[in-house]
């Protein structure tokens, strides 16, 4: 298991660093005055500080269910588990688990890979591509672990939104499997154009769904949850009730203060979808003039542009970058053994546009000195 270099980066890094390191979403969206008011709402009724329920408070989960149904995806309060974000959620589905073979994406998310890892987890990989994993390749891993972990909109790291086909296809060989898909959610609602349809839907009993109000409201909330069948779900809550026996009520009395007006809600995140849309524009234009030479794909939502610097160790590249206070994340951190590796991850969703300009300007001079030094990958 190795430390996240995004965290470390976060610690290291000064106010004159320019970061495209972190998942983070731009604090000027966030919707201060609307959660100040919710916040204080809370304080009306003492018992609001006191001990809650460890699978969450009722409202919260009732609000959350609410939004399931308005897709048509079937879902009660008894459905879910609130838990201390998404990062939780995955420890405390991978103990469930523990010891079990799971088969992920590569690349995937490496806050998923060291909870797993910790977990004695038996892990397999499957390519990803631009439409969702490589099928054949998944079938082959997942008939054996029944157990899959998978991001199929906007992922992390790779911004890849998977098709329909290969959604159907998934949801068709889980039942045949009599298996199950953790599918991790964070960025679902951060879609430029059309919400996708979550596999998780088409298998409701076979699956469990992570979401987050980390991308949407505000990363120090620390509210996400798990849907899943009730039998998962209790099985889910005697694990967490040993961590901590319940998710910060007061946060999670925030929450639901804000979600009293859904309306409130769903205008945010339009908003929020438009203004991440025009950051992604401006990034890509800034990537084609700065850093010709990066090959990526313009993603269709979330917060994140994947692609590579040809034949560069991205990981060596970035160590010259953060000398000149600016900085990234190598891809080889997304793979389980990959130590060399040419592919970057940039957020598009947290700098300004004049800090774009200049980080990717500074890149790219390194990136050519770097060249000219023989820093190849051969």
């Amino acid at each position: 298991m190795k430390r996240s270099f995004i965290r470390e980066i976060l610690e290291s890094v000064d106010c004159e660093t320019i970061s495209f390191a972190g998942g983070l979403p731009n604090e000027n969206h966030f919707p201060v005055k609307d959660l100040k008011d919710a916040n204080l709402k809370l304080y009306e009724n003492s018992k609001n500080l006191q001990y809650a329920q460890s699978n969450g408070i009722e409202e919260l989960r009732q609000q959350i269910a609410e939004f399931y149904n308005e897709e048509g995806f079937e879902t009660n309060a008894s459905n879910i588990l609130i838990t201390t974000g998404s990062q939780q959620a995955l420890y405390v589905i991978a103990k469930n688990y523990q010891s079990k073979d799971i088969v992920i994406e590569e690349p995937s998310y490496l806050g998923a890979i060291n909870t797993f890892k910790m977990n004695s987890m038996i892990i397999s990989t499957a390519e990803l591509n631009n439409d969702g994993v490589n099928i054949d390749k998944f079938r082959f891993a997942f008939e054996k672990t029944k157990l899959a972990y998978l991001i199929p909109d906007f992922q992390n790291p790779k911004g890849s939104l998977y098709s329909q086909e290969k959604r159907e296809k998934i949801a068709r060989m889980t039942l045949e499997n009599n298996a199950y898909i953790i599918e991790d959610a964070p960025y679902t609602q951060l879609y430029f154009e059309k919400k996708p349809k979550s596999i998780s839907s088409m298998i409701p009993n076979n699956s469990l769904h992570l979401g987050s109000f980390s991308k949407t409201l505000s990363p120090s909330l620390r509210v996400g949850w798990i849907r899943a069948n009730e039998e998962i779900i209790k099985e889910l809550t005697m694990i967490k009730e040993t961590i901590d026996l319940h998710s910060c009520s007061i946060a999670q009395y925030t929450v639901s203060n804000y979600l009293n007006d859904s309306s409130k809600y769903k205008k945010h995140l339009q908003k929020l979808r438009e203004a991440y849309k025009t950051k992604m524009e401006f990034f890509v234009k800034a990537l084609k003039k700065h850093l010709p030479s990066f090959e990526f794909t313009k993603p269709m939502g979330g917060m994140f542009i994947y692609g590579r610097l040809k034949d560069v160790d991205t990981y060596e590249l970035v160590q010259e970058c953060i000398k000149e206070k600016v900085v990234f994340v190598p891809a080889s951190q997304f793979y389980l053994d990959k130590k060399i590796c040419d592919e970057i991850r940039f957020n598009f969703t947290h700098s300004s546009q004049e800090d774009v300009e200049i980080g990717l300007i500074k890149i790219n001079s390194i990136y050519g000195a770097f060249k000219n030094e023989e820093n190849l990958i051969t």
